[in-house]
């Protein structure tokens, strides 16, 4: 596992081997008038007047990933299947994330699949799961290995896929101005990996989920 990947498992706050030191909500303010002011607006007007104290509030709830472990929301473990050993798979778990280089969303879907052993985890679990890294700066590369190789590293299961597929507004509101294209990602480990065949199941199950 990649060890950048591994440090933002094991440190809920996603911090790169160093402490982050969180500025006060006044100067998260602050910081916001400062770029309302750079865009060329005033934010002493009336309609921007309240809008930094709203801004610091949306970033509280839509990158509340960091203040999230994700090792718990995959510690209870369901034994009681009754033997079944075979795929699971969670389908089209909307998400909204936002791009680490221009902190712009970026929208879709996740679709995860897993080989149990010993057990399953409730199916929530999983879009609770995707959740956690959705809601902090990342790319769609590093969102995908990191849903993966937490249930990798949590379940021990005999193979895990995890397929986002999602549409990013750096690329259509800004830049290259590129409106419907989608970014596909996909990472396989254990049986899905080494197996082909195993990757077409996956592949025709989640093409089932769109016919």
């Amino acid at each position: 596992m990649d060890d950048v990947v591994k440090t933002l498992i094991d440190k809920p706050l996603g911090a790169l081997k160093r402490e982050i030191e969180k500025p006060t909500r006044e100067e998260a303010e602050a910081a916001v008038r400062v770029l309302l002011r750079w865009a060329g607006d005033d934010p002493d007007r009336e309609g921007l007047r309240e809008t930094p104290r709203r801004v610091v509030k949306a970033y509280e709830e839509v990158f509340s990933g960091y203040n999230q472990d994700p090792r718990e929301v995959l510690e209870r473990i369901f034994a009681e299947v009754e033997g079944y050993d075979d795929l699971v798979m969670v389908r089209d778990i909307p998400f909204f994330s936002h791009c680490e280089h221009h902190v712009t969303p970026f929208i879709g879907k996740a679709h995860i699949a897993y080989y149990p052993t010993g057990g399953v985890v409730g199916l929530s679990k999983l879009a609770r799961l995707v959740d956690v890294f959705a809601k902090r700066l990342q790319t769609q590369e590093a969102m995908t290995a990191l849903i993966a190789n937490t249930l990798e590293q949590e379940l021990n299961p005999r193979g895990v896929a995890v397929l986002v597929e999602a549409q990013h507004l750096c690329m259509s509101m800004r830049g290259v101005l590129k409106q419907g294209s989608e970014t596909v990602t996909v990472q396989f480990s254990g049986a899905f990996r080494d197996n082909p065949a195993e990757q077409a199941h996956f592949y025709t199950l989640l093409r089932g989920a769109k016919g």
